[in-house]
């Protein structure tokens, strides 16, 4: 037998609460919820989807200086990325870009993580030591460069006239093709280190120390510790800053275009400065070769985020 409103004042002597509507609430959450994200759709869509978009766009017209103007680019389609690929400075670049890429990070990441444990035991002036340590990360890049570039100078760089006091000749740092991309390379590793440094010795914070007591009660000695303890806790640290470092090195344009503008003879040029080139470089913008660079590289990176994806989802299952 069913019982009404009536029954239930009969009953307890109190009216029935109201009971409000389920799918009401669930639409008053779900509105919410976009009102939340809407800040970071629009981001997203202003900064990351529409750029992206006019990318491809350019990449599948001839856009010329007149098409820009009159707004009738003529429809190549794969053209510009048939061109790119065949071009004898498209293998160039890559290898530019791949050793410029993972020479870098690798450094950086090494280094960042000897300076981070070496901060981490703590000490007098540890703080300020690392303030220091800071400040490459705190210039602007074009001071960064420029510095690197009258430091490499071939006449009266500090480089050169250091390695003159033992006996060593003069070295054509930038504008010898056998060393210019290693010079752009030692800059940007110098660049990098502070945040992989910052990264890393945020990640060894969260390492309990009680595990370090254990293992120094067991007997393990410092190598011992940080290669059973330190690497294995900070693998997710680790891993999401390397990847983060592999797409900013992928796309570094102002230290190598400042110190080298990608020569002598394409030597240190990667694809982010051939990309750069071809649309400011010369003074004859060639807009639709260079979107189609800057697609390619955009395609590297992805596949690099895909990788660490699978990686952290494999890890995370295992």
């Amino acid at each position: 037998m069913a019982f009404t409103r009536t029954d239930t004042v009969a009953t307890t002597g109190r009216p029935a609460a109201k009971v409000s509507s389920a799918p009401g609430r669930r639409r008053s959450g779900r509105w919410t919820a976009l009102a939340f994200l809407a800040p970071l759709l629009v981001y997203l869509l202003v900064f990351y989807a529409y750029p992206l978009y006019r990318n491809i766009e350019l990449s599948v017209h001839d856009y010329t200086p007149r098409a820009f103007v009159q707004g009738d680019p003529e429809f190549t389609g794969l053209a510009n990325y048939r061109a790119v690929l065949s071009d004898d400075a498209f293998l160039s670049a890559l290898r530019n870009t791949a050793l410029f890429t993972l020479v870098s990070i690798a450094f950086q990441y090494a280094l960042g993580l000897a300076l981070a444990v070496f901060f981490h035991r703590g000490f007098r002036l540890s703080a300020v030591l690392r303030a220091m340590f800071l400040v490459p990360w705190l210039l602007p890049l074009i001071v960064s460069a420029s510095t690197w570039s009258w430091m490499l100078n071939s006449d009266n760089g500090i480089v050169n006239a250091f390695l003159q006091a033992f006996g060593i000749g003069q070295i054509n740092w930038l504008t010898s093709p056998g060393t210019a991309l290693l010079s752009v390379t030692v800059a940007n590793i110098w660049l990098g280190i502070p945040f992989n440094l910052v990264i890393l010795y945020a990640g060894l914070q969260n390492i309990p120390a009680s595990l370090y007591e254990a293992a120094g009660l067991d007997g393990a000695n410092a190598w011992q510790r940080f290669w059973r303890i330190t690497f294995p806790l900070l693998r997710p640290v680790s891993a999401i800053t390397l990847l983060l470092g592999l797409i900013y090195t992928l796309k570094v344009v102002d230290i190598i275009w400042i110190m080298t503008r990608g020569g002598p003879a394409d030597a240190s040029a990667t694809l982010a400065i051939w990309s750069y080139r071809e649309a400011f470089g010369t003074g004859q913008p060639d807009f639709s070769p260079a979107a189609a660079v800057g697609n390619i590289l955009i395609l590297i990176a992805f596949a690099a985020g895909l990788l660490h994806v699978r990686l952290q989802r494999k890890e995370g299952f295992s």
